[in-house]
């Protein structure tokens, strides 16, 4: 017999960068382990620097960094951890992206535009990345990007339990923000009792960012109490304007639920005056006090992401979080 056989057991360590401290606290916690001591700092011309303070040869790493702003610097020193560990010689590195950063730019919408979704996962590739895991993807074909496993995970079990207990199960119209997120909003309303449907026509200058404007809702919402759901808010003008349809449409009221809370300015301002019960988030991405009202709720992400982690280290099934099938 050739070669040398070890009876040794995997090594699981989880590695933050300093975007989202709190998640990776959480995260840590959740699967009852202390993250790897990091060092990382800025130069004084902008440049990176990390470290990690204890070996962790032959372990399988998980690199957790929320892509929130600024959000170039933290996509760079997630790169920088991935490839320090590569050099460090783990047996497997999952780069952790709660909110994948340049998702709404996965494909070309005029002549001459990147594919930002599509060099970002090539630049991971590059680094050394073996895996990606990422929570709701804006659109799900973005896995395809990367050439190597991607775990999608969906906020959506987190955010229909929570919004279960605050509507009357009878009464309830799932709204879909435009007419391409249906079938997200399709999924929401079995879980939600199965009641009926509806969606908000909108038009978008795709020269124009963050500019929608919303003209009618095509559905029943009179008297309905409406869950408007999307992936994410962003400057929330969209769902600003949503709201404000089902209501001069004669909904009794409207909740909106969101996987990621971006919240760029005047997001805040929009959606505490547009007539909206409750705005129910997940903290995919650091939500700092300022940015916060009276009627938004953050509702923590770490147990899926923890629990998703263990799954892939234990070469289990991710997709039974889900659907309960390995």
């Amino acid at each position: 017999m050739t070669g040398i056989t070890t009876q040794d057991e995997k090594r699981l360590v989880l590695v933050s960068g300093r975007a989202h401290p709190q998640l990776a606290i959480d995260v840590a916690d959740e699967l009852g382990i202390e993250m790897v001591p990091t060092t990382a700092y800025d130069f004084a011309n902008g440049e990176i620097y990390v470290r990690f303070a204890e070996s962790v040869r032959g372990a399988d790493a998980f690199v957790l960094q929320a892509h929130t702003g600024p959000i170039n610097k933290w996509i760079m020193e997630q790169l920088l951890m991935v490839d320090a560990l590569k050099r460090a010689s783990v047996a497997s590195i999952t780069a952790v992206i709660p909110f994948y950063g340049y998702s709404r730019q996965d494909k070309k919408h005029r002549g001459r535009e990147p594919i930002s979704a599509r060099l970002l996962a090539d630049m991971f590739q590059t680094a050394g990345a073996d895996r990606l895991m990422s929570v709701d993807l804006h659109a799900a074909q973005t896995q395809g990007f990367f050439n190597g496993p991607v775990d999608h995970l969906w906020a959506m079990p987190i955010l229909t339990d929570y919004v279960r207990s605050r509507v009357e199960a009878g009464n309830i119209t799932v709204v879909s923000p435009d007419a391409g997120r249906i079938r997200v909003a399709e999924i929401w309303a079995e879980k939600l009792g199965g009641g009926p449907l509806a969606f908000v026509h909108k038009t978008r200058d795709t020269s124009r960012p963050n500019q929608a404007v919303a003209n009618r809702v095509v559905g029943d919402v009179e008297g309905r109490d409406c869950v408007l759901v999307d992936d994410l808010i962003d400057t929330g003008g969209t769902i600003a304007e949503a709201v404000k349809v089902c209501l001069d449409a004669g909904a009794k009221s409207v909740i909106v639920a969101a996987t990621h809370g971006v919240l760029s300015d005047p997001a805040t301002q929009r959606l505490q005056e547009c007539g909206a019960r409750e705005v129910v988030v997940t903290d995919t991405i650091p939500i700092p006090p300022e940015k916060r009202f009276d009627t938004l709720t953050v509702l923590s992400i770490a147990p899926l992401i923890a629990r998703a982690i263990r799954e892939v280290f234990d070469d289990g099934s991710v997709t039974s979080l889900f659907d309960g099938n390995a």
